[in-house]
């Protein structure tokens, strides 16, 4: 079964003179460097929504009594 779809779109020219002359300088296919560019870009997305998310629990108290409690209970387990 193939793991990958086919996807056209366009890109500013400057964009693909940089995709062009990477893959030339780096010996690799521009696809692969699109498919690094945007995991690490997707990889950045979920790190900065992991910090918002801690950011909202730490405003919010109910969430941090909730983790406390989760942290008793969880010490319990393990010192049995």
């Amino acid at each position: 079964m193939k793991n990958t779809l086919t996807y056209t779109s366009t890109l500013p020219k400057e964009i693909i003179q940089m995709i062009d002359y990477y893959a030339r300088k780096l010996k690799i296919p521009k696809n692969k460097i699109i498919e690094n560019a945007l995991a690490t870009y997707f990889e950045k997305l979920k790190k900065a929504e992991y910090v918002q998310s801690f950011r909202n629990a730490n405003n919010k108290v109910e969430m941090t009594d909730m983790a406390e409690e989760g942290l008793e209970d969880y010490l319990k387990l393990i010192e049995e």
